[in-house]
């Protein structure tokens, strides 16, 4: 249960900080890899939520067959940490990055995507000499971010690869829509199909993230998985019955730095901290034991608090919050606290923080 009265236990530490359970994200992982077990597909997570080579490592200890990165800087970080399997699942542009790239590959089994002739071209000049480099087509099944849009499209891009000097056609790569399972199902289908058709073979049809996580084996043509958020877990995850609260690993932990009313007061932790992001909520968080306050708004460096009630908070309490969306949280703090349950193990550098190129 996450402690409610936190101001003795973190009574030496600064505020804000961010607060990992380890017990938590552990039994995470856990539970959803039994889940892909049973369902028969391989989990990929990515690692953009906790930018942590142990956490990472701890996920392919439970089974994982490797790791997602968004960008090429979190994939090196990851590699040079003795991650030896990545997925980059971003459209790779400029001679910098492809130098970056083929450095990269040099060193562990890697994979990117591709949905348009711009990015196959400049991969297959930065790997003609030093290829194959493992290309996945991606496509937009319906979330509306990069991807091809039909299956004959992603059949086009993956014949192109296929003939494209210095790369090899890996398969198909989507981030489905939410709640929407069958219509990836078919999409997916239809594209490996267009693809066996032409004589390609389709080894991975990597799909996933975290809202639609225990819908996973609703889309039974993937063979793998990519949640992220899931290790922690927030409040949009609770919102959507994704996650309980039990179930989230990181908490912000601020103090009440002024109370100007008996219905507001205000904490040390503003947008830099909690980020802006509402998707689709009212209020920036969940202060937990405290369902009466909403944080209802957000300056740089302070969060707002207001209650209906007189919300008895004195100035130098503590309050520890589930943020709206904890891969932002992540990124913008230099170091991370981590417990186990009760017990503070001490901080960790967040090694691919500020990781975007």
């Amino acid at each position: 249960m996450l402690d409610n009265q936190p101001s003795t236990m973190f009574a030496t530490l600064d505020t804000p900080s961010v607060l990992i359970d380890l017990d938590v994200a552990e039994r995470n992982v856990i539970r959803f890899q039994s889940f892909a077990n049973k369902a028969k597909i391989s989990v990929r997570p990515h690692i953009k939520t906790h930018k942590l080579p142990r956490l990472a490592k701890a996920q392919i200890k439970a089974g994982a067959v490797g790791i997602t990165c968004q960008k090429i800087s979190e994939a090196e970080v990851m590699a040079n940490a003795g991650l030896d399997d990545i997925l980059i699942t971003y459209n790779i542009l400029s001679a910098s990055k492809l130098d970056r790239l083929n450095r990269l590959a040099s060193k562990i089994k890697l994979t990117v995507v591709a949905d348009n002739h711009t990015v196959i071209e400049g991969l297959s000049a930065a790997f003609s000499n030093t290829g194959p480099l493992r290309v996945l087509v991606e496509c937009d099944t319906g979330a509306g971010r990069c991807g091809v849009q039909t299956p004959e499209a992603a059949c086009e891009i993956a014949q192109r690869i296929n003939k494209t000097t210095g790369l090899k056609f890996g398969g198909l790569m989507t981030y489905p829509p939410t709640d929407k399972e069958i219509e990836t199902q078919k999409w997916l289908t239809d594209a490996q199909r267009a693809c066996l058709n032409t004589g390609l073979r389709v080894d991975t049809i990597s799909t996933g993230g975290t809202p639609g996580i225990w819908k996973a084996d609703q889309v039974p043509i993937a063979t793998e998985y990519r949640p992220g958020t899931y290790i922690y877990n927030d409040r949009s995850l609770v919102t959507r019955s994704t996650a309980a609260w039990d179930d989230c690993a990181l908490t912000v932990l601020a103090t009440v730095i002024s109370t100007p009313t008996e219905t507001r007061a205000i904490i040390d932790a503003g947008s830099k901290v909690l980020t802006s992001d509402l998707l689709g909520m009212d209020g920036y968080g969940y202060a937990v034991g405290h369902p009466n306050l909403t944080i209802h708004a957000l300056s740089e460096e302070h969060g707002i608090m207001r209650s209906k009630a007189p919300h008895k908070l004195s100035v130098g309490q503590r309050v520890r919050i589930i943020p709206n969306h904890v891969c932002v949280v992540t990124n913008m703090m230099d170091r991370i606290t981590l417990l186990r349950g009760k017990k503070i193990e001490g901080e960790e550098i967040v090694a691919a923080r500020g990781c975007v190129t």
